[in-house]
């Protein structure tokens, strides 16, 4: 994870960007293997891949050496995507509502410094709007901690303003309880059961403490060029422990969005950013290209690799692209990358 820093401090790719004047040119928008090699040139990334896909069939690209289509790496916060699928389901089944507080799910366990769950939903552990602290601003998002610790950690810091939009990986760990609570089992069993198996997600895995990663798999490095290949995800738990690859990660988009997981109703909770004043909805998030197009999905950070995933409303057109590194220098390149998939080009 980013020292000092949120799990996933969202990028700058968040801010909604305005369309071209009404009249004006549409800018040129170029070829996807055009930017993808300056996520290594300018973007200091030691190497990039990406995965597109849509009704014509798959795209694979890299650049640089060192990864590759069929490698395993860290997904980082796109975990939360997951866990939000499965809250959302257990909704579905009321089994819990988005209106429960977390006190009735974690009796006590919320309290200390002003913060009380008997005043918090789920829905805004879900939007990010519960003014819960982030642990990892914390431990760096370098030391493993349990469930417990993160929770207790952020329970030494008053809450931000309850209602606003502040992201907040405590929010996810959270929830990974309240699904353990819920069911009998654990936010990893849940979820391989639910969306994993369902889909034949074959690559993706919660590791827990397990610090390699299956094969194949390329290396991982910190931004200073640290080797961190070997990673406890006990630094992220249900917020960001997730391996996975290019291929599940546009398979499980696609699939979400396109509704094979969640029924319509849930699907509009899913995508509803106004409790989060337009930032967030429950474990996706818009960005409005400049050419005016929307599209959806996540982004993941975790010591070694920065990942970020993003689809059409429908589902039917996804991209995900990865580094191998905790973030890129410039981080304009990846609103560039996703104009040039999603955007139309001009000649």
């Amino acid at each position: 994870m980013a020292p000092l820093r949120a799990l996933l401090a969202l990028p700058v790719s968040l801010v909604l960007l305005a369309p071209a004047p009404a009249g004006s040119p549409a800018p040129a928008v170029p070829a996807v293997d055009a930017v993808l090699p300056l996520l290594v040139t300018r973007g200091g990334a030691p190497a990039a891949a990406l995965l597109a896909s849509d009704v014509t069939g798959l795209r694979h690209a890299r650049a640089g050496s060192g990864v590759d289509r069929a490698d395993h790496f860290r997904a980082g916060s796109i975990t939360k995507t997951f866990i939000a699928t499965v809250v959302l389901q257990l909704a579905e089944e009321r089994r819990l509502s988005l209106s429960d507080s977390v006190e009735r799910h974690l009796p006590g366990l919320v309290r200390g410094a002003g913060n009380d769950g008997r005043a918090l939903t789920l829905r805004s552990l879900l939007t990010h709007t519960s003014g819960l602290h982030d642990f990892a601003t914390d431990t760096g998002g370098t030391v493993p901690v349990t469930p417990l610790q993160a929770v207790r950690i952020a329970l030494t810091h008053p809450p931000a303003a309850p209602g606003r939009f502040a992201y907040s990986n405590t929010n996810y760990v959270l929830l990974g309880l309240i699904v353990e609570q819920v069911t009998g089992r654990s936010y990893a069993d849940e979820t391989e059961r639910r969306v994993l198996t369902p889909l034949g997600l074959t690559g993706t895995s919660f590791p827990g403490s397990r610090t390699s990663l299956p094969r194949p798999h390329g290396r991982s490095y910190a931004a200073d060029g640290t080797d961190v290949t070997r990673l406890d995800p006990r630094v992220a738990g249900a917020a960001g422990e997730l391996v996975t690859t290019l291929a599940d990660l546009d398979r499980f988009h696609s699939a979400l969005l396109g509704g094979e997981l969640l029924p319509p109703r849930r699907m509009r909770e899913m995508l509803d950013t106004r409790t989060a004043q337009g930032a967030y909805g429950m474990g996706l998030f818009p960005v409005r290209l400049p050419c005016g197009t929307t599209v959806w999905g996540h982004n993941g950070r975790i010591s070694g690799s920065y990942v970020r995933t993003a689809a059409t409303v429908d589902g039917r057109r996804v991209l995900t692209f990865r580094v191998n590194t905790d973030a890129l220098t410039d981080p304009g390149l990846e609103s560039a990358l996703l104009a040039a998939e999603f955007c139309p080009r001009t000649s």
